[in-house]
């Protein structure tokens, strides 16, 4: 018996060389195949951050410096009285508890005698008080040559002057209204201040206590100072040096525990 084949029309033959010809210049890749895991990391990315915040806005708005640094600085006003009242507390126990212990006697001596160094003690004197202050230029009346950073003041401008008054004899200071003690540090973020967690607006007062003369003399060497008064001059800054027979500095409230950083311990 003769066997019939399966017929084939040849008009519906698939063109094998064009179907071959596809399939290499569209075969996957591995970029194509890293899709669904991109994919799924996206999704679990949604899913967590959805999760994290719980409605909120994980991106606060008040994400300027100067706003932050401002409620911080309330926080810490709120936190140095704490610390004022805890101390008074400390004092009162430990009097209270060794009422006539030579010791204590003995460290409390130690302590009034290095506290005015130190800015842990009252400090009363005749003083010197210099004033620093932005020009009060707008843009349009900025004199020609000069930029709106030349008529603000600037941290290096707050540091000459309390150098010079260290350099001319200073017993203690004050910057603004807290007293400046050995880790104190003068920062500047745009035209404020920011010391020991506060935050200030021009005019900067900076108060020393000590020979007024040999003082004003330092001032009027520095020549940092000098600097600041040439643009005093020039673009209008403020300055202004005063004197007072008698002027009491308050104790720094803060902490004074150094923070330092140390080498890990090897295993």
């Amino acid at each position: 018996m003769k066997s019939e084949g399966r017929h084939v029309d040849p008009d519906q033959e698939p063109d094998r060389p064009r179907m071959l010809r596809a399939w290499l210049t569209h075969r996957p890749t591995k970029w194509s195949s890293l899709v669904p895991v991109i994919a799924l990391a996206a999704g679990l990315l949604f899913a967590v951050s959805g999760t994290t915040a719980r409605g909120t806005d994980l991106r606060s708005e008040a994400t300027d410096l100067p706003d932050v640094i401002r409620s911080r600085t309330h926080d810490n006003a709120r936190a140095g009285v704490q610390v004022k009242v805890l101390q008074s507390e400390v004092e009162a126990l430990s009097k209270r508890a060794a009422p006539d212990s030579k010791q204590v006697s003995a460290l409390n001596d130690k302590i009034s005698a290095v506290g005015p160094n130190a800015g842990s003690v009252p400090i009363e004197g005749p003083s010197l008080t210099v004033t620093l202050d932005d020009a009060h230029l707008s843009s349009d009346t900025i004199p020609e040559g000069f930029t709106v950073d030349d008529v603000v003041v600037h941290q290096q401008d707050v540091q000459a002057v309390v150098n010079a008054l260290w350099r001319g004899g200073a017993e203690g200071m004050m910057i603004m209204d807290q007293r400046v003690i050995s880790t104190s540090a003068v920062r500047c973020v745009g035209n404020t201040l920011i010391l020991q967690g506060r935050v200030y607006s021009p005019p900067f007062t900076i108060t020393a206590i000590g020979d007024q003369a040999s003082m004003q003399q330092a001032l009027d060497a520095d020549p940092g100072v000098k600097i600041y008064r040439d643009y005093v001059k020039a673009v209008g800054l403020g300055y202004e040096v005063s004197a007072a027979d008698k002027t009491l500095l308050p104790a720094y409230e803060g902490t004074m525990s150094l923070k330092y950083a140390a080498p890990p311990e090897q295993p």
